[in-house]
């Protein structure tokens, strides 16, 4: 089809990593990345043993992104505290890329999350790339400094627009960068683009402003919402789905943020809403509404999503 990655996810009933595994084996040429597995779900080790498993399967193809979630889901899902999720996963990676090159020697680690002391007792082959692309997920303005210093690309977030990418996350990534001695440009930034198609446009429209409604009730974007002059609308989508009035809420989400956040349109418009997309991003990731459907109703959006770039790229 043209597409440059594909990318799996993980939530309370599913890996990211187990179909990675298969992709590898069943492709050849396409980067394969997770979007996103859970930092705190493995301990360090063993993401860096899946993480070379994946890489050997794959002839090198792996982009290995990982988040926290919230700190309510680190606590309630993973067991471990909440606390200061950013510096977690800054340690996370810097202790990953120490045991990625544990054929090199021991690594003894001793921080604020992690504590690591391993002294191979038998010989450990060198991983078949010296590095691994490590891309996390942020939101906040200190996860979004983290991947700014210490990883190769930030998984954006579905709620992101294009000017909201181009400004403060844009920013807060060269705060990080440039306190670590790095420049902003060698961070790759991907976008997560949700595509509602339907033949009935106002029903996509629909499908795509209910999905907005499920995030945007989180004070986690308050800082997007206001940004865009959404703030209004984004209290009464709160309360909304508080009453768990579903048509309030699909009905409070603006008509703009669907444009920006979204793509939501009949089959045969889809091709030419794709360059707006992509604006911004240096890789975008295209995905069906994660919320409110059914799963023929994803399979049917993903066949659209797919012929759709693949006309694209053909121009």
């Amino acid at each position: 089809m043209g597409c440059a990655a594909v990318w799996t996810s993980e939530l309370y009933s599913r890996s990211a990593t187990i179909p990675m595994a298969a992709i590898a084996a069943g492709t050849s040429t396409i980067s394969i990345g997770s979007n996103i597995a859970y930092g705190v779900g493995r301990s360090p080790l063993m993401w860096a043993a899946e993480a070379r498993d994946l890489d050997e399967l794959s002839g090198g193809r792996i982009i290995l992104g990982l988040g926290n979630g919230t700190p309510k889901m680190m606590e309630a899902w993973h067991g471990v505290s909440g606390e200061a999720p950013a510096a977690r996963m800054a340690e996370l990676v810097s202790v990953l890329r120490k045991l990625w090159k544990l054929h090199e020697g021991p690594v003894d680690h001793d921080g604020r999350f992690y504590q690591v002391h391993i002294a191979p007792t038998a010989e450990v082959t060198r991983p078949i790339r010296d590095h691994l692309p490590i891309w996390i997920a942020g939101v906040n303005r200190y996860m979004l400094r983290t991947a700014g210093g210490h990883a190769d690309g930030l998984v954006g977030h579905p709620m992101f627009t294009s000017a909201y990418v181009q400004g403060p996350v844009a920013e807060e990534i060269a705060v990080g960068a440039t306190a670590a001695g790095r420049d902003p440009a060698d961070i790759t930034m991907m976008g997560i683009r949700m595509c509602a198609i339907d033949d009935d446009e106002e029903r996509a429209r629909r499908q795509a402003a209910f999905a907005i409604g499920q995030y945007a009730a989180s004070r986690v974007y308050d800082r997007l919402f206001e940004s865009h002059g959404w703030g209004g609308a984004q209290l009464v989508i709160r309360q909304a789905a508080r009453d768990r009035d579903i048509d309030a809420l699909i009905k409070a989400v603006p008509d703009e943020a669907i444009d920006a956040i979204a793509i939501a349109c009949r089959p045969a418009e889809f091709e030419d809403r794709l360059a707006a997309g992509f604006e911004g991003f240096d890789h975008v990731d295209l995905i069906a509404p994660p919320w409110g459907l059914s799963e023929i109703q994803i399979r049917e959006i993903n066949r659209h999503i797919l012929g759709g770039v693949k006309s694209y790229l053909a121009r």
